[in-house]
């Protein structure tokens, strides 16, 4: 059953922990009180807060966290110029699954990205989640795609850029 009172809007800095307990297992509950927000967790929270293209959203119903996801808008020139949206970390807390939050959270997520310009919304999933493959197809994705990722090693052994520098080099 759905909340008649459900939001999705962007999570704030005390929710934090209820984020990055829903991150820490898909399939067990962690009580965010257990969890320990280092600092490289606390700078990614302030540099998604901080950039007008991405959103760490959370899906609440006046009370505790239920779900999360992340938005980042992609500017891009195919597509006649238009953004595109990157879902990812999308969850739902084990124990509310099954009643129809999932499929509120991403439609929300749809509806704010179309809101914005967005000519299409895309994921990436885990090969190994099939139940998650089936749920993402009956709302209408289509694995159009093969993905592709590379390691770069531990956040923590690279620097950080300064602000507004991409490490992008011109010719």
């Amino acid at each position: 059953m759905i909340p008649s009172d459900l939001l999705l809007r962007p999570a704030t800095r005390a929710e934090l922990p209820a984020v990055l307990a829903l991150l820490a297992d898909e399939d067990t509950a962690v009580d965010p009180a257990s969890v320990v927000v280092t600092e490289a967790y606390e700078r990614a929270f302030a540099d998604i807060e901080a950039d007008p293209r991405n959103e760490m959203l959370v899906l609440t119903a006046g009370g505790p966290v239920l779900g999360c996801l992340q938005i980042t808008y992609i500017p891009g020139l195919g597509r006649a110029g238009a953004e595109r949206a990157l879902v990812e970390a999308v969850r739902i807390r084990p124990d509310r699954r099954g009643g129809g939050l999932g499929r509120e959270l991403l439609e929300r997520a749809a509806a704010r990205a179309r809101d914005r310009g967005c000519a299409l919304v895309q994921l990436t999933s885990d090969k190994r989640r099939t139940d998650a493959h089936r749920f993402y197809t009956s709302l209408g994705y289509a694995p159009s795609h093969e993905g592709f990722k590379l390691s770069l090693g531990p956040a923590a052994d690279r620097p950080r850029p300064e602000a507004g520098h991409t490490g992008a080099r011109h010719a």
